[in-house]
């Protein structure tokens, strides 16, 4: 293993996954000192083809192994499938090796444990990429709640909503429409279920599931509804996909002094009783390449409080796989005419 003690030489990093986000983390690592990415994987020999156009000093391995194993590698980025976080995150820490993967950390409770238990084991960074972790909205909304101007807080609203799914941008995931490992509450509530979490402590689900479409027994859900509480504070969540209308991304906090409306990721409005105003952020916004400067800190031994670790991600991931295993009957919706 690396001793990164009173050094700054370049973490050597190998990707496993080329599909969008490692393909959006490669162009960002490269662009970072802290960075020297050295190896790459994916199944896909067109989505090899495009990186190695883009990068063509990177090595691109035949296999997941050959990278995880590698000698060259301080850490590995994990962008694939959620069903392959698990082995491929166990065998790099096991050769000790950091880990920064992507979200759901896992597909199972038990596999997301095993993560848990391993970097407790062998002792290095792991971290899971949560896009809202270090964006400028939510240290406001930190500071705002830290400093009483919010009062107290009443509850909290998730909204989303998406035309199409998988998104535009993910066309080409096809494991994103399906039952197995995809669908909107693993792949986008979990960003909301993390802020919350975040700000106000773990979600407790007390009644949660989802729907799924009747005519496609394996496609994901099409909608999910939830109330759950975060430290005694209710939260309402409503989603669906497959809808006419846009594409909605909204988290709101209802104070009594104060609400705040997060939308689209990164917009920030605040109310003290009218309309909703814009909140003019002044900080950087938090993006791939802010999150990849605080993964290389926690290799070098830091603790980057914005930064999520494999076990707020594992309760992250009991909140959402509860949509999906709740006891409650999930509904099925009937095909439309």
């Amino acid at each position: 293993m690396q001793s990164w003690a009173g050094e700054r030489p370049a973490i050597r990093l190998g990707i496993l996954g080329l599909g969008a986000m490692g393909t959006e983390i490669m162009a960002s690592a490269v662009t970072l000192p802290d960075f020297a990415v050295v190896c790459a994987y994916d199944v896909s020999p067109a989505a090899v083809d495009r990186a190695r156009t883009r990068h063509p000093d990177v090595s691109f391995a035949a296999s997941a192994q050959e990278v995880v194993e590698s000698s060259s590698v301080d850490a590995v980025y994990i962008a694939t499938p959620p069903m392959f976080h698990t082995e491929a995150a166990i065998a790099a820490m096991r050769a000790g090796k950091a880990v920064f993967c992507e979200k759901p950390l896992a597909i199972s409770l038990a596999d997301g444990r095993r993560m848990v238990a391993a970097a407790a084991e062998w002792g290095v960074a792991a971290a899971v990429n949560f896009a809202l972790s270090d964006r400028n909205a939510v240290l406001h909304l930190e500071r705002s709640l830290a400093e009483g101007e919010v009062g107290e807080v009443r509850g909290i609203e998730v909204r989303l909503s998406f035309p199409r799914w998988p998104r535009d941008f993910q066309a080409d995931a096809a494991w994103l429409a399906g039952r197995d490992q995809g669908g909107l509450v693993r792949e986008v509530l979990s960003h909301f279920v993390y802020l919350t979490d975040r700000l106000l402590g773990p979600l407790d689900p007390v009644e949660v599931g989802v729907d799924f479409p009747l005519a496609d027994p394996h496609a994901s859900e099409v909608a999910a509804r939830g109330f759950l509480r975060a430290g005694g504070v209710p939260v309402y969540v409503s989603a669906f996909s497959g809808v006419a209308g846009p594409e909605l991304y909204e988290w709101i906090l209802w104070g009594t002094r104060r609400s705040y409306l997060l939308r689209n990721w990164g917009e920030l409005l605040a109310s003290e009783g009218g309309e909703w105003k814009t909140v003019h952020l002044t900080q950087p916004r938090g993006s791939e390449t802010t999150r990849l400067s605080l993964f290389a800190d926690a290799v070098r031994g830091g603790n980057p409080r914005y930064l999520a670790d494999f076990a707020t991600a594992l309760r992250v991931q009991e909140v959402v796989e509860a949509f999906h295993h709740t006891n409650v009957v999930r509904q099925r919706c009937e095909p439309s005419r």
